[in-house]
């Protein structure tokens, strides 16, 4: 009886041990870009994370901000891409660690912009004051909401006050709205009229950027705050020496390269989160 005991509690030891190593690794990305192309884009690193660390990690979009940000507050992905504003609260709330950042156009670095048709008579940020801004996303997009309006704020125009608040799907197609004439200007990223879900669907030479905020650190990457250093250490590793050793999967990723990052990088995103949403992040 003790040696079937035995035998059994020794199967089930190597049963649990071995659905705990082929557990997966969910790595969430933010609905920057569409369902379909966020798949396409990151499937390459998915894969390459799983080869080099030795466990599946699975990758996981959502639908809208909306679904991302519940999943990512419920704790859903260990590995995570958002924007910095994402990281912060990520990171006071569930103690996310911060291991790189995009570079993309050869900069790790990024700002905020308002963006207008030249046509429009839109000379100066003064010029916006009762016009309708239509930003990029929502109230927790970094780059195409609130780095603009911090600009804004410098200028002295308050929202509701000096301009109309309007929102869209996603960065591209705030820009294509406003060269469709649906609002006066673009809240987005300083790259948004390179990006080619823009450059494919209208003529950017017809557009001008009015306003840029001060740079900060580019999107984000990080990881669960309980996982092993080794690991973070092994994923971060994995990730920053891809120009090297994978450049293919950059590529897929739409991006230059990822950059090690720590979370001292965020002082001038928290010192414009702080301007424009009053929060101590």
């Amino acid at each position: 009886m003790f040696k079937i005991l035995l035998t059994f509690f020794a199967g089930l030891s190597m049963l649990l041990s071995s659905s705990f190593a082929l557990a997966d690794l969910n790595m969430g990305v933010f609905p920057r870009r569409p369902v379909a192309k966020t798949h396409k884009f990151f499937k390459p690193l998915a894969e390459k994370l799983s080869k080099e660390l030795g466990e599946p990690v699975k990758l996981i979009t959502a639908k809208n901000f909306k679904a991302f940000w519940k999943d990512a507050q419920s704790g859903k992905y260990d590995i995570v891409h958002y924007n910095q504003y994402h990281y912060l609260l990520h990171h006071k709330a569930k103690g996310y660690k911060v291991i790189a950042v995009n570079e993309e156009f050869g900069t790790n670095m990024i700002a905020g912009t308002l963006s207008v048709r030249k046509d429009s008579g839109i000379n100066s940020v003064a010029d916006l004051k009762g016009k309708t801004i239509l930003f990029g996303g929502g109230k927790k997009a970094m780059g195409s909401y609130i780095a603009p309006t911090f600009a804004l704020k410098k200028a002295g125009l308050v929202a509701g006050k000096d301009y109309k608040v309007k929102f869209s799907k996603n960065p591209p197609s705030a820009v294509i709205g406003v060269y469709n004439k649906a609002a006066d200007a673009a809240g987005a990223g300083n790259v948004i009229l390179k990006v080619k879900g823009v450059t494919s669907k209208i003529d950017v030479s017809q557009m001008k950027i009015l306003v840029e905020s001060e740079p900060f650190i580019h999107l984000t990457w990080a990881v669960k705050g309980d996982m092993p250093d080794a690991k973070v250490k092994k994923i971060q590793a994995i990730m920053t020496s891809l120009k090297s050793s994978d450049p293919k999967v950059l590529k897929a990723a739409k991006v230059t390269n990822f950059v090690k990052a720590s979370d001292g990088d965020f002082a001038k995103v928290r010192e414009i989160v702080k301007n424009v949403t009053g929060e101590d992040l």
